[in-house]
C-alpha cells in the first residue's frame, strides 16, 4: 500500500489502513516509545496512546501529503509521548525554583565528557539508563538531545521556564552519567 493510498484510506476511516498504518509505524515508534517511559508496560501504553494520537490527526489533516507522511507522524508520536508522560500528574515535575548555574554553559550532552564515553555504551545501559531519569528530565533530554529541539523550544513544548529547562538538562546529564558508571561496575 502506497502512502497516497494509506492517507485516502484513513481519512475514509478503513480499519485495514489503520491496523496497516500501526505494523507500519509499530517498530519504529517502539525505541521512542522505549526512550519516553520509565519501563516496558509504560513504553507500550505510550506507543499506543501515540499511534492512535497519530491517526485522529492524519484524520483531521486533510492537506497532508504522501511526501511528508513519515516526518509528520513522528512529530505527531513525538509529541504524543510528552502529553503522555505530562498526564502522569503524579510523576510529571519541572523544577521552577533551582537555575542553572552559568547562562552560557554547553548544554551538548555527548562533547568533552571525561566520565563516560557515550559511542563505547550499550544501547541496553543506555536506554535503561535514561527511563532512570526523572520524567521532567526524561522529557526533556529526550526532546533536546534525541529529537533535536532547542532549550526554547523544549521550553514552550513543556510550557516551563527556560532556566528550569536548562536546569532539568543538567540534572538529567548528571544523573544519566551516574546511571551508567553504575550499570558499568563489575
Amino acid at each position: 500500500m502506497t502512502s497516497e493510498e494509506l492517507i485516502a484510506l484513513i481519512h475514509e476511516n478503513d480499519s485495514s489502513a489503520k491496523r496497516h498504518l500501526f505494523e507500519q509505524f509499530y517498530g519504529k515508534f517502539a525505541p521512542i516509545a522505549n526512550r519516553y517511559a520509565k519501563n516496558l508496560e509504560q513504553a507500550k501504553d505510550i506507543l499506543n496512546a501515540g499511534l492512535s494520537s497519530c491517526l485522529v490527526s492524519m484524520q483531521k489533516n486533510s492537506q497532508l501529503k504522501s511526501t511528508d507522511l513519515e516526518t509528520f507522524l513522528e512529530k505527531e508520536f513525538i509529541m504524543a509521548c510528552v502529553a503522555f508522560v505530562k498526564n502522569i500528574r503524579q510523576e510529571y515535575y519541572v523544577a521552577t525554583t533551582v537555575y542553572a548555574d552559568t547562562p552560557d554553559k554547553n548544554y551538548n550532552l555527548f562533547e568533552n565528557n571525561e566520565l563516560i564515553d557515550f559511542n563505547r555504551v550499550e544501547t541496553e545501559i543506555f536506554i535503561k539508563a535514561i527511563q532512570q531519569l526523572v520524567p521532567s528530565q526524561r522529557l526533556i533530554f529526550n526532546l533536546h538531545a534525541f529529537d533535536g529541539h532547542s532549550l526554547q523550544e523544549v521550553s514552550a513544548i513543556l510550557e516551563a521556564s527556560g532556566e528550569a529547562v536548562k536546569s532539568n538538562l543538567e540534572k538529567a546529564r548528571y544523573n544519566l552519567q551516574k546511571n551508567i558508571k553504575q550499570s558499568l561496575k563489575p
